[in-house]
């Protein structure tokens, strides 16, 4: 029993160990995190033969795959799934039967199979792996965009598939093991899914609050485990896959009040014990296998995701997916799956296979899941410039809070911590797919969305927020935008990220509640902070900068009557000095400007104080240049 006790504690610290090694370096590379499991994988199995037990390591880590299906459940309600079965159905259904057929003729020709076998075979390996495919989306941040739909959409058929497929392993045996009858099989999974989803409606919610109001926080955390798992296994017993019963329970709570406490308790186990499964899918590689049939192994894998890819991306075509979104999909999905494992052993257990030949199959599996990581690099590589102008969908399901931000580069994503720490629910729109793409990995509430039209504002909750915050860094983008909601939404409450002091003053003509130039207070800090540096205590620089932001606000208010040009009399400027008889060194020139200090006065040469055109932040002449006003 030690000893066993120190063989998993060994164990154990040589899948962290490996993970922690390889997991940044394939990411660094530019690889992703999944091949360096796979190959840590592969180096302590098949190689080293540190751990020799891979089967049974894949048969536990497949907790890790339940677990994500679960999470992505709770990003999906049964109203958006309801909209998006028509995409599942179709792309799915198309996928499935047209590359079985395909490979199953593949499979007769090829490897000599006999019909049934070649069946089994055939849809065995028409099935993607769902934990690699929805792995490298949420890497890449790509889950929300059209082809990260399309590619979910096939999976998840896939998964669904399952149940009829074992059926067909059934009914294909030369006699059923125990005189069942597979339509009873198909009619006892369906009811137990039934089941499950009125479990789900009426039972889960009553007893997370009953457990919550207890405030045990473990108890929580074991609540939402159990539940996955529970509902993971009883879909397992009747033929369903594990992953696909862990979706629908997380379908089921994701309009629950505790969805983000379920996502927050559940996402630390997923993540390690997805990494766990990778490393076994890894650990199971079969290398006398590989080089028994290296011939037919070699060329099946190519063939098998050439075939597959080719398939995949005449049907997104077909479905008017775009060139490069039908062909992102194609080399995302190309690999065999971890059902396929599934599938192939209870052809075994049939009668239908041979042991050689189901491991033969499973060594094709994993190696064209090692082959997919490259691939899906090579599609971004090959298709950067697209990426650049890719568009993701427009869905804000679940949007609406306190405060609804319109924007979110730097100035916005510095606002946004203000208000995060100060407890606000913040809703995030941005029309840049890599910017939403970035903070959504980040764990921000950010949808992608363009806010110069009044159908998203009004789908992103502008009529509940308290506060619009207008943070776009384009000074026409920002009007655009504020005279729309000036216009159909008129009782919001308007705060705008300012361009310059011309943008202040228009926007403060149009009533805005408050305006803040982008670079006005950082300035001043950036001033203040100079004053300290220089000798001046921070009760006197303080106090300076107050009364510079004092005087700004009255040469705004000057301003706004009599022109950018008015007011010039309050601002502080370098004195002339008289011209030296003796030009200095260009090196004392510089010393001097660096000793040099701010002194107070009227300009005595007011041309170089304001440009004609009241602009700063530029390389013209003058104190404040001609790009921007002060």
């Amino acid at each position: 029993m030690a000893g066993d006790g120190q063989k998993l504690f060994f164990d154990a610290l040589l899948f962290l160990g490996s993970a922690a090694i390889a997991a940044p370096l394939f990411k660094r590379i530019g690889l992703g995190t999944v091949l360096g499991y796979l190959c840590a994988g592969i180096a302590l199995g098949p190689i080293l033969k540190l751990v020799p037990d891979g089967e049974e390591i894949l048969a536990a880590s497949e907790i890790g795959v339940v677990l994500l299906l679960f999470l992505i459940g709770l990003e999906l309600r049964p109203g958006r799934l309801l909209r998006m079965w028509k995409m599942i159905a179709g792309l799915g259904l198309s996928q499935v039967l047209v590359t079985g057929i395909a490979l199953t003729g593949l499979a007769m020709v090829g490897l000599g199979l006999d019909f049934r076998a070649a069946l089994v075979a055939g849809f065995g390996l028409a099935l993607s792996s769902t934990a690699f495919a929805l792995q490298l989306l949420e890497e890449r941040g790509d889950q929300r965009t059209t082809y990260g739909r399309g590619a979910f959409s096939i999976l998840l058929f896939q998964d669904i598939a399952i149940v009829p497929l074992l059926a067909m392993v059934a009914i294909l045996a030369p006699a059923i093991p125990d005189g069942g009858s597979p339509l009873d099989d198909i009619a006892l999974a369906v009811a137990t899914a039934i089941a499950l989803i009125l479990a789900g409606r009426y039972l889960l919610n009553p007893l997370f609050q009953a457990i919550s109001a207890t405030g045990a926080r473990e108890a929580m955390i074991a609540a939402a485990l159990f539940v996955v798992l529970g509902a993971a296994m009883l879909m397992y017993a009747v033929g369903l896959s594990m992953a696909m019963g862990a979706f629908i329970s997380g379908v089921m709570l994701a309009e629950s009040s505790y969805r983000h406490e379920l996502e927050a308790d559940v996402e630390p186990f997923r993540g390690i014990l997805l990494a766990l499964f990778f490393m076994a899918v890894g650990l199971s590689l079969n290398l006398s296998v590989v080089a028994e049939h290296f011939l037919t192994v070699m060329i099946a894998v190519p063939v098998l995701m050439l075939v597959k890819s080719v398939i995949i991306y005449t049907i997104c075509r077909t479905a008017r997916y775009s060139h490069v979104d039908g062909a992102r999909i194609a080399l995302l999905l190309p690999q065999g799956g971890e059902f396929g494992f599934i599938l192939f052993t209870a052809a075994v257990s049939a009668g239908l296979f041979s042991e050689e030949l189901a491991s033969k199959l499973i060594v094709i599996v994993i190696l064209s899941m090692m082959m997919t990581p490259p691939l899906e690099v090579l599609a971004r590589r090959l298709f950067r410039e697209a990426n650049e102008g890719e568009a993701m969908e427009e869905d804000f399901e679940d949007a609406g809070g306190d405060v609804l931000m319109i924007g979110f580069s730097r100035y916005g994503q510095i606002a946004s911590q203000i208000m995060l720490a100060g407890g606000l629910k913040v809703t995030i729109i941005d029309h840049s797919v890599e910017r939403v793409r970035a903070a959504a990995s980040f764990g921000f509430r950010i949808y992608f969305g363009d806010g110069t039209r009044r159908d998203v504002l009004k789908a992103a909750g502008i009529e509940k927020a308290t506060i619009v915050a207008v943070c776009t860094h384009k000074r026409e983008i920002t009007d655009q935008i504020v005279d729309l909601i000036l216009s159909e939404f008129p009782n919001s409450r308007l705060f705008v990220r300012s361009y310059d002091r011309g943008h202040t003053l228009a926007l403060r003509s149009k009533n805005i509640e408050y305006e803040l130039r982008e670079t006005f207070e950082s300035g001043l800090v950036f001033g203040r902070e100079t004053l300290k540096a220089i000798g001046h205590d921070d009760a006197r620089a303080s106090e300076i900068a107050d009364d510079i932001r004092r005087r700004d606000e009255r040469r705004l208010e000057i301003q706004a009557e009599a022109g950018l040009a008015a007011g010039s009399d309050m601002l502080h400027t370098q004195p002339v000095q008289p011209e030296p008889l003796i030009q200095p060194s260009r090196k004392k020139a510089s010393r001097s400007s660096e000793s040099g200090h701010v002194a107070s006065g009227k300009p005595s040469d007011k041309s170089s104080a304001i440009a004609p055109s009241g602009h700063e932040d530029s390389d013209q002449p003058g104190l404040f240049g001609q790009d921007r006003s002060p």
